[in-house]
């Protein structure tokens, strides 16, 4: 059983949370934009444009959020509070499906149709152990790999 600090990044569905745009990509160029605004002297240019003067602040606070936001859905701060995947592998007590012997599921197909990387990652995780798939996941994150590049997107 792998510990705790190895999967922190691992989503029970077998995707790797800093691959996410939303901790990858997104706080960089939040914390850029920030950065940019405050040293063109943004800080308080709602003053000069009165419609912005209750919006901005809260710009500001949401900007700032977006730079540190950590979610993870081993502690109930990411994904869907309800998510069937999750729930799903806490019952049948695997710490990631790809260690489920019915993997893959249907929800597992079902969320790969957005995430085409999802089941052959999952099989590898498989052959290779959690220990090595996570260090194999960090370096497609030191290459600026993100799952939004890749990812289907989802027809409405």
């Amino acid at each position: 059983m792998p510990n705790q600090k190895i999967l922190h990044h691992v989503t029970y569905c077998g995707l790797y949370c800093k691959l996410c745009a939303q901790q990858n990509r997104i706080p960089k160029q939040a914390s850029q934009l920030e950065r940019s605004l405050h040293e063109e002297g943004f800080d308080d240019f709602y003053q000069y444009v009165p419609e912005m003067k209750e919006v901005f602040p809260l710009f500001w606070q949401f900007l700032q959020k977006l730079a540190t936001f950590d979610c993870n859905c081993r502690v109930g701060k990411g994904g869907p509070p309800d998510c069937k995947i999750r729930n799903c592998a806490r019952e049948k007590g695997v710490e990631v499906c790809p260690q489920c012997k019915d993997y893959p599921c249907t929800l597992i197909k079902s969320l790969a149709e957005h995430y085409p990387t999802l089941i052959q990652d999952g099989k590898r995780l498989q052959k290779v152990g959690i220990e090595k798939w996570v260090k194999e996941q960090e370096e497609r994150v030191k290459r600026g790999v993100v799952y939004a590049d890749i990812r289907y997107k989802t027809e409405n």
